[in-house]
């Protein structure tokens, strides 16, 4: 049926062509009855009883056609303009779906919004500016369990701090280190104050805070800062921009613009008395008590992480511009990739081996973009070539943003979740299959969330 709407717009270009007015009507009409017909159907037995004989008529009426207007060179013709035609359409649907999805993604659900503002109201009413967190010993002992969450969004950040901390043996082992930005700091910070991890210590700080974080030390904000960038983010609908459509749409998202997303590799400057720190990205959700993780041996690397690539998927050549020889001289493009969100992260050895250094002299060298695009993958997978030691698949899951289907004892058996990709689990988009995952660690009972319309 499907394939005699296609003949059927075919013959009815050609009738139309040779004013066969009547004949161009009936055809129409018959593959409008057609798609009407099969519907959703995605199979024989889901089509309804009448189909069969709407197939016989509009076969009776394909065959009429045929008779009077088949000639092989014109069909051939009409048939490879149609396809053109196609695969336009599917081209720009493609570029609207891509932007859309981009949009919903990174656009703040207005409960979302509404959180922070009332947060920031009664900090500044109620005089939370003036208190500080317990346990301000805990922050630089090096006997404890030190995370580093780096994040601009106070509900994602609660279920990082949440589920870790139900999940800990230890409670009163584990310290939070919370880096927010300025815009978002007095949320962050009453959001702990008035809701503090049971048992364990916590830290909130403003990364406009940190002076020693500037142009002239930090090349990727130098670059942030640039005339070319400002056009690349800035100017996306103009001809004059430096890429025009929208296939480089991801790589304009704005996470890109915020020191939040690069100041994982400044934990060393972040943090100079720890040792050892697990990293977590907001959109995380820990499952399983964390703690021997700071007793996995190394083996003299500098970054744990679970590895992400399977057969030819996620590996070195799908981040980096092979093509040029700064990376094809220097890196394996058959080198397995990793995924940030859960890393463990030696200290001692990253500044040892100055690998803020490493990480400073490759971001100079793609000043113009030409070795990765944007992002801290690329330069993550640089910087710590030949440095990252290989975690159990089990402690870190990935895919929760945007795959629906993983399976699911991998899920429930993983030490962390991710929900990396577009469908996050406080967006509508999210896959609605994987949110009670995250929801379970979301105070909806507390009088914020309510006031805001948050709900499960």
């Amino acid at each position: 049926m499907r394939d005699q709407i296609i003949m059927a717009k075919l013959y009815a270009s050609i009738a139309k062509a040779k004013n066969e007015s009547g004949l161009c009507d009936s055809l129409i009409k018959h593959s409008r009855t057609n798609h009407y017909a099969i519907g959703d159907a995605s199979s024989d037995a889901e089509l309804q009883p009448s189909a069969l004989d709407q197939a016989k008529a509009m076969g009776h009426i394909l065959s009429i056609a045929k008779d009077q207007f088949y000639d092989c060179l014109i069909v051939a013709r009409k048939l490879r303009a149609m396809l053109q035609s196609t695969e336009l359409n599917v081209n720009l649907l493609r570029k609207k779906s891509a932007f859309l999805i981009q949009l919903a993604a990174k656009v703040v659900p207005k409960p979302l919004h509404c959180l922070p503002l009332q947060l920031t109201t009664d900090y500044y009413l109620q005089s939370y500016e003036n208190k500080g967190f317990p346990n301000k010993d805990k922050l630089e002992d090096t006997s404890l369990y030190h995370y580093a969450i780096f994040s601009d969004n106070v509900l994602a950040a609660s279920v990082v701090v949440n589920s870790t901390v139900l999940h800990a043996k230890e409670p009163e082992k584990h310290v939070f280190h919370i880096v927010t930005d300025k815009l978002n700091f007095a949320a962050m910070k009453m959001w702990f104050l008035v809701y503090p991890p049971a048992g364990a210590a916590i830290q909130v700080e403003n990364v406009d805070d940190f002076t020693w974080l500037n142009s002239s030390y930090c090349p990727v904000l130098r670059q942030l800062e640039s005339a070319r960038m400002k056009e690349y983010y800035f100017k996306a609908n103009q001809a004059s921009s430096l890429s025009v459509g929208s296939d480089n749409l991801k790589y304009r998202n704005p996470k890109y613009l915020s020191m939040l997303n690069h100041l994982r590799f400044y934990l060393p400057e972040v943090y100079p008395k720890l040792d050892k720190i697990l990293f977590l990205d907001d959109d995380i959700v820990v499952q399983k008590d964390l703690t021997p993780l700071w007793s996995v041996n190394l083996e003299g690397m500098v970054n744990g992480a679970v590895e992400t690539c399977k057969e030819s998927f996620h590996r070195f050549d799908k981040y980096l511009n092979f093509s040029n020889p700064k990376i094809s001289d220097n890196f394996d493009a058959n080198a397995c990739g990793w995924a940030f969100g859960m890393n463990i992260f030696d200290l001692k050895e990253w500044r040892k081996q100055d690998i803020t250094g490493i990480y400073h002299r490759w971001q100079n060298m793609n000043e113009d973009r030409t070795l990765w695009k944007l992002g801290t993958l690329p330069p993550g997978l640089i910087t710590f070539y030949k440095l990252m030691y290989p975690l159990e698949r089990s402690w870190h899951v990935l895919g929760l943003g945007y795959d629906p289907a993983l399976n699911k004892t991998e899920i429930e058996n993983a030490a962390v979740i991710h929900y990396n990709g577009n469908n996050k689990p406080w967006l509508d988009l999210a896959i609605s299959k994987y949110k009670s995952y995250w929801s379970r660690y979301v105070m909806f009972d507390n009088s914020y969330l309510r006031a805001c319309n948050i709900n499960e």
